[in-house]
């Protein structure tokens, strides 16, 4: 599996060379939210507002009023947890194009419940005119900023920093509100987002071959959730459905997915994966994957009781098990 760095960092830099009224504002972590080489490359682009979470989305919502696109970096927790109230009235409420660019969301940083975003989804769904969209690979990265950009309104991204795996072609965008379609089948629905596409894929190739039959899919966008290729693998799936995700089990994908299968009058089973109605706390993101049930080996035992029986899958079988880039149904022999 290829592995990059950085890849914000010289992603937005590339992309916003030819787009002057793209600025970028930080609220004193520069260096952690990959903002340090666009602030070098464009210094007259860049503005930095210290510990002042508030300031900076007021400030962002009169720039995007005068014709600029703001694009504010900070971790996911300091935005809406700090800043709820600006982005409700100054960002939100009159539907201006200011895209909050939120790292570290879920579990991803050991800092504990100050700094686990682990509720974001579920506040941020809420709120009018917001669209929610989440990264789960080198490629979303790479490409979620156009997605953003075509959005006619406020836009927030859980991103990904550091190093970070390709799971998905790198000439296949993301594409908004459509799912990316990883493999398919009729025993289990299986729904994912964020860091937890690359936990199923590990587990999804064991169990086919133990002959588990899923249809799996890859959200990145959160908000709106109308893709109709949700309710089709949910409808098509013979034991039910199966969400995974870095957040909360209440509010974010596994509710948005239990919201649209009640509507269409859907009796099928749904077990979500995803943090329990607990704080989180300090920890290694590995430890936290299988202290919280979101890994691999967590989805292994979900399927089991969902098909009724034991797979006899071991850690050690997922251990072994290599990923390497997925092309999207367009090219299922790449699988």
């Amino acid at each position: 599996m290829e592995l990059l760095k950085r890849v914000h960092a010289q992603n937005i830099v590339a992309w916003a060379k030819d787009k002057p009224e793209v600025v970028v504002l930080s609220a004193d972590l520069t260096s952690s939210c990959e903002a340090d080489l666009f602030r070098d490359t464009y210094p007259d682009r860049f503005y930095s507002f210290g510990l002042s979470e508030q300031n900076m989305l007021s400030v962002a919502g009169g720039m995007a009023r005068e014709g600029l696109y703001p694009f504010v970096h900070t971790f996911a927790v300091f935005i809406y947890r700090r800043a709820y109230d600006q982005i409700a009235m100054s960002v939100a409420y009159p539907n201006l194009p200011v895209r909050m660019i939120g790292f570290l969301p879920g579990i991803l940083t050991p800092g504990g419940a100050t700094h686990q975003a682990i509720e974001d989804i579920a506040v941020m769904r809420a709120l009018p005119n917001l669209t929610i969209l989440e990264t789960g690979d080198a490629t979303d990265v790479e490409s979620v900023l156009d997605v953003a950009q075509a959005v006619d309104g406020p836009v927030y991204v859980r991103m990904l920093r550091g190093e970070i795996p390709r799971l998905f072609d790198a000439r296949e965008p993301m594409q908004f509100n459509r799912a990316r379609i990883l493999s398919r089948g009729t025993d289990i629905a299986l729904i994912t987002s964020g860091i937890c596409t690359e936990e199923a894929m590990r587990a999804t190739s064991v169990l086919k071959a133990r002959g588990v039959s899923i249809q799996h899919l890859h959200v990145s966008t959160l908000k709106p959730f109308t893709d109709p290729a949700v309710l089709e693998a949910a409808a098509g799936a013979r034991y039910g459905v199966i969400t995974m995700e870095n957040h909360s089990v209440i509010g974010g994908l596994g509710t948005a997915v239990a919201e649209v299968m009640a509507e269409a009058g859907l009796g099928k089973r749904l077990v979500r994966i995803g943090i329990p109605d607990v704080f989180a706390h300090g920890a290694s993101r590995q430890y936290l994957m299988r202290e919280l049930g979101l890994d691999a080996l967590a989805l292994v035992r979900k399927a089991e009781e969902m098909v009724g029986q034991p797979l006899g899958i071991s850690e050690a079988d997922l251990a072994a098990v290599r990923l390497t880039a997925v092309h999207s149904d367009a090219k299922a022999e790449a699988l």
